[in-house]
């Protein structure tokens, strides 16, 4: 039904309401004038300049704005991702540590088992409209890779640099795995102490840096590697959560040592009243599980024909995920009390095991299945950050852009799996012990929905750019209502948090001020304006001279903006050897024609 509703978002049609404005007779005035733009071209509208683009992975050209970090005409990461590897890896991510760790904030959230099933349902719909968006983002710019690095640039590209800066600041700030590590450690400790459920403090930070980081270590060496790892790893997370389900079907039968499998279905809407904070907390965590539906956004040079290949495969990765983290919630609800469910940690998974085989040789070997997907889930995220972070890097917004551009030595991102790897050990070890996983996952959840909202905004600014271009018709546009609902999803997700718990100001599910992360997220995008405002504009004043962009190409076929600076009495001269998107346009004392096209009101 997913990738159905998605089929049809792709077809323009006069006749649907969400199409209004699409029609045979303005498709066909397009093409006609796009004949005129050659790739290469920098077409010039107002005050933005837009170069014609063409990558290696077989999608349409697309027309960029120059700030942006220039195409590569060939990934220098090849070409190995193909559908199966698509659902794998978006799934990896997805299934990690949300759906055996969440469940119980997720019951003390909302009050009633019933109610939690419900929203893991809506997480499916509200995942489902997001994905959406990136989908038809994906179609304008079909040939980069980052996701949001790249949408955000091309949404927003004035203040020149200003999202590209803000992006890259919080991302490396909060490019950390810790809470999927604290997690992985845990189940990893339970495999040796079954019947325990912390870790403790300093022999736990240790344990948890001890087993995130052969993830990092697994990565460096082979590109393909890493691909084939994740979908081995996806594989064992579906047959696991697949066990699972049917065990829940088992124990809803009747036939384990479950005393009453249906104590918790008699009345599941009953329980603790929801508060304002409890769903939205709840809804945090929901989102924060689903989290990976747009994981091969990340990696998009790399998929051949990716608008149609992501289309159905990233689809089809979501509606698998939320038929199984569903059957998942209601075989725990089976096996265990709802009131050991909300005392049970970020081990629900294993408190199942326990209740329906006892205390054995099986639970080990199960808390050793939900190690090696939480396992799994790092290297999805590795994966998909990495280039993420690649391509912060490729704006020229990071100082040292051979740093993150580069494939050197191996042929993998290596700079940004380091920086990662990193951040993620100084994140382990920074937060209170037992707080840590909250915390870190709500941090990452506010900044990321500040920016998912202005993404869905800046998808109507696209389109409102591109029909004054008069470019083609792209390959896939999302339903208004699906991008007006992604929008006031993560509005929501902006304002309520400040909603206070019923258990007053340390009421929340850390043990400090329950908005903190709220403010600790807002705190890192004024610092990234205040970071902006002083390289871009505040220093160049004092120091009489100009943030300009140059393109670098490495001999290993990456390519990467550089921003340096050029002092006002050579701008003249700087104009006049380079073009709008920084490229050298005097080699050897002769000067290359560049094709410039003034965007009038007879079309490009």
């Amino acid at each position: 039904m997913l990738c159905s509703a998605l089929r049809l978002a792709s077809r323009p049609s006069p006749d649907m309401v969400f199409f209004r404005g699409s029609s045979t007779k303005r498709s066909e005035s397009v093409v006609a004038t796009s004949n005129d733009a050659a790739t290469g071209a920098i077409i010039r509208e107002g005050n933005l300049e837009f170069q014609v683009e063409k990558g290696g992975n077989g999608a349409q050209e697309s027309y960029q704005e120059v700030t942006g970090a220039p195409v590569e005409k060939y990934s220098p990461l090849g070409y190995s991702v193909g559908p199966l590897t698509i659902i794998l890896f978006n799934i990896s991510k997805m299934i990690g540590t949300g759906v055996y760790s969440t469940p119980a904030t997720i019951l003390k959230g909302v009050g009633s088992p019933g109610l939690s099933i419900i929203l893991w349902v809506i997480g499916l719909f509200t995942s489902a409209a997001s994905l959406t968006v990136y989908l038809e983002y994906a179609s304008y710019f079909p040939s980069r890779s980052g996701s949001e690095v790249a949408y955000l640039e091309q949404a927003y590209p004035r203040p020149k640099y200003f999202f590209p800066i803000a992006f890259a600041v919080q991302t490396v700030i909060l490019s950390f795995s810790s809470g999927n590590s604290i997690v992985l450690a845990q189940y990893l400790f339970k495999i040796k102490r079954p019947l325990t459920n912390e870790l403790g403090r300093e022999g736990g930070r240790h344990r948890c840096i001890y087993s995130c980081s052969p993830a990092f270590l697994v990565l460096v060496f082979h590109t393909k590697f890493s691909y084939h790892l994740s979908n081995v790893i996806g594989t064992i997370k579906v047959l696991t959560l697949v066990f699972i389900s049917i065990t829940g079907f088992v124990v809803l039968g009747g036939h384990t040592r479950v005393a009453d499998p249906h104590a918790n279905f008699r009345n599941a809407f009953e329980g603790t009243p929801p508060s304002a904070y409890g769903i939205t907390n709840a809804l945090v965590k929901i989102i924060f599980a689903y989290t990976g539906y747009e994981n091969a956004f990340n990696v998009t040079n790399e998929v051949k024909n990716p608008v149609r290949t992501l289309k159905i495969n990233a689809s089809a990765a979501l509606l698998i995920t939320c038929v199984l983290y569903v059957l998942a919630n209601i075989a725990y609800f089976a096996a265990v009390p709802a009131d050991e469910i909300r005392t049970s940690g970020q081990t629900v998974a294993s408190l199942f095991f326990s209740h329906v085989f006892g205390n054995s040789r099986a639970v080990k070997a199960f808390n050793l299945l939900i190690a090696i997907s939480a396992f799994g889930n790092l290297i999805a995220v590795l994966v998909g950050q990495s280039r993420v972070i690649r391509e912060c890097g490729r704006q020229g917004v990071l100082p040292w852009p051979r740093f993150w551009a580069s494939k050197k030595p191996f042929g993998t991102p290596l700079g940004p799996y380091f920086v990662k790897w990193a951040v993620t050990v100084i994140m382990i070890l920074a937060p209170p012990a037992g707080d840590a996983f909250n915390f870190i996952s709500d941090l990452q959840t506010y900044p990321a929905a500040a920016f998912a909202f202005t993404m869905a905004i800046g998808l109507y600014i696209v389109r409102y750019r591109r029909k004054k271009l008069g470019v083609p018709p792209s390959q896939f546009r999302a339903w208004d209502v699906a991008v007006i609902f992604n929008m006031l999803v993560n509005l929501y997700l902006l304002i309520m948090p400040w909603y206070p718990p019923t258990g007053g100001a340390t009421g929340g599910d850390v043990s400090f001020w329950y908005a903190t992360y709220c403010v600790t997220g807002i705190g890192i995008l004024v610092a990234c304006a205040i970071y902006y405002y002083a390289w871009i504009y505040l220093l160049p004043q004092i120091g009489h001279y100009r943030i300009k962009q140059e393109i670098l190409e490495f001999e290993d076929g990456s390519s990467s903006h550089h921003l340096i600076k050029v002092p006002n009495d050579k701008l003249e001269q700087w104009n006049s050897t380079h073009d709008a998107a920084g490229r050298l346009l005097i080699h050897d004392g002769e000067k290359e024609e560049v094709t410039y096209t003034t965007k009038g009101d007879g079309g490009v």
